[in-house]
């Protein structure tokens, strides 16, 4: 594997082969075999394209090819932000069949979180769009286009390229590549992050194309299937559970949704007519509320996967039948681990639980704060490992000997219950993390950004209960003098240092003082319990 990377031990690596988990499949190849059995056959729908598969597969060969010929190698790292469009579906092809590594950004990242991810991959390859949602996407470009040595002849855009170079004159006739090692990296995921900014996550070929496979069977999916990307395909959720790739395997038809909107979603899932989508649950509140207020039809939709958070029992209950199709919990990381409720689930088990572990080689433990195994349908913390689950992340060997127990199980951070039936139930989250609407911020990474202002001396960031996001952040600052800034001041300020908008205080609370333990941490359960009071009577903490 690439320097950096932590391999399976070559015992469970002959395990996973010999049950077939693994099978030695390229990432590249997902379409080749429809591209020559049925080449008319629509592969991808979005930005004003319609291809088939034999065009989706002609245009990866030479985009594969003109990247070759700029000097793009096997194995250098190439920052991929990208939203919905066709491009990103070429360009991930191209790159797994080239063996250059991309590195999933969200369109949603700015400048900070693209120099982090430039500077800990070694990147020497960016890719962006011109503009999307009114951002100029060439002008985060250069800001950090000497980082890790992009240089601006290795930036790459999706459009006007103005002084870079266009995506689009990256096209030469195809030729001979020699193909990547199933068994080496394919792509980088991001982490969700609870320490700082996010840790890369590298996925092997064969890994995740298992990865794709027992998603897109639990989903009884296949070629007459059409799956719309509703959340960013950058996102593991969108792109390989099974969203996008997933689909593309089995012969299905992939809609790109060019924002999650209500308005540029249902008339697409009304236009293709959409079968399979994914959701986190602000999303499917939406959905099921507008499923009775608009007359769109939704008739083409057999299956809908929340996850990403997780989905109350009532909104579970009361989504189907609204929808008038079947819903799926989803529980997982881009760190490997996938549970899904299965299409034969009584319903309120899919209700009431995050479904249970998709691979037969998954390797379940819950624990308490010692690391025993607690009793059955007691809470602990999630342990798990198995063939698609990572042993390590990318040079983060300090980290890794926190995040994995020494016979290789990784540390989930997640509270959950283990039912006799296999089924999971998510309690919560050990880490110091909020999850906005399916957005993971790290708190400690926008502490760091808030103790920059000049008038704030000590900060603490939590999350509090919210009934549409699941959960909103709330930052308690100590002022640096008599006045507290507010929290325009605040964002204004994050905005400049180029925080992600997903990550800006929902709430900024002054605080004299930040409460402690008896050990002179942070006590962030006095403060979320603050926050949690002030947010239901509606008043100052």
């Amino acid at each position: 594997m690439l320097e950096g990377c932590v391999p399976w031990p070559e015992e469970f690596a002959h395990r996973y082969r010999e049950a077939g988990h693994w099978r030695g499949e390229l990432l590249g190849d997902l379409v080749r075999p429809w591209a020559r059995r049925d080449p008319a056959r629509t592969a991808l729908v979005g930005g004003g394209v319609r291809w088939s598969y034999a065009e989706l597969d002609r245009r990866a060969d030479r985009l594969a090819a003109g990247l070759a010929a700029r000097g793009m190698a096997p194995r250098e790292r190439v920052v991929v932000q990208l939203p919905n469009v066709p491009e990103l579906v070429v360009l991930c092809l191209a790159l797994f069949r080239l063996g250059a590594l991309p590195v999933f950004a969200l369109p949603a990242h700015r400048e900070s979180e693209l120099r982090h991810l430039l500077e800990a991959s070694a990147a020497s390859w960016l890719v962006v769009p011109d503009r999307y949602l009114g951002e100029d996407h060439r002008v985060l470009a250069r800001r950090v286009e000497e980082v890790g040595g992009v240089g601006r002849e290795r930036v790459l855009v999706a459009g006007d390229a103005e002084e870079f170079t266009a995506l689009g004159d990256a096209d030469a006739d195809p030729a001979p590549l020699p193909p990547p090692d199933p068994g080496d990296v394919a792509l980088f995921l991001l982490s969700g992050g609870t320490t700082g900014l996010p840790k890369l996550i590298p996925r092997t070929h064969q890994d995740y194309v298992y990865n794709l496979r027992v998603t897109a069977q639990n989903a009884r999916l296949g070629p007459g299937d059409a799956y719309l990307a509703v959340l960013p395909v950058a996102h593991n959720y969108a792109l390989g559970c099974p969203g996008a790739l997933g689909t593309l395997h089995t012969g299905g038809k992939v809609v790109l949704a060019p924002t999650p909107s209500i308005d540029d979603t249902f008339p697409l899932v009304e236009r293709e007519r959409v079968t399979v989508t994914g959701l986190v649950p602000p999303l499917a509140l939406l959905w099921k509320d507008a499923a009775a207020a608009l007359s769109a039809d939704l008739s083409s939709l057999r299956l809908v996967q929340v996850g990403g958070a997780k989905f109350g029992a009532e909104a579970a209950r009361a989504f189907g039948p609204a929808l008038g199709c079947s819903l799926q919990q989803s529980f997982g990381m881009a760190e490997g681990l996938l549970c899904q409720s299965a299409p034969d689930d009584p319903p309120e088990v899919v209700a009431t639980t995050q479904g249970r572990p998709l691979s037969p080689a998954d390797e379940i433990r819950v624990v308490d704060s010692r690391g025993a195994d607690v009793a059955p349908g007691e809470p602990g913390e999630l342990l798990t490992r198995g063939p698609y689950t990572i042993r390590g992340y990318y040079r983060a060997e300090e980290h890794n000997a926190v995040a994995f127990t020494p016979d290789g199980f990784f540390r989930t951070g997640d509270l959950v219950r283990l039912l006799p039936g296999g089924h999971l139930v998510v309690e919560g989250r050990i880490k110091d993390q909020i999850n906005r609407g399916g957005d993971k911020i790290a708190a400690e990474e926008l502490e760091n950004h808030l103790l920059a202002h000049p008038r704030i001396h000590d900060c603490a960031v939590v999350a509090t209960p919210d009934a549409l996001l699941g959960e909103r952040v709330c930052a308690f600052v100590v002022p640096r003098g008599e006045h507290a800034p507010d929290r325009a001041e605040v964002t204004r300020f994050l905005r400049e240092r180029g925080v992600a908008a997903f990550k800006l205080p929902d709430r900024v609370e002054r605080a004299g003082s930040l409460p402690r333990t008896a050990v002179g941490k942070v006590d962030k359960n006095t403060l979320r319990s603050a926050a949690r009071r002030t947010s239901e009577a509606g008043g100052a903490a």
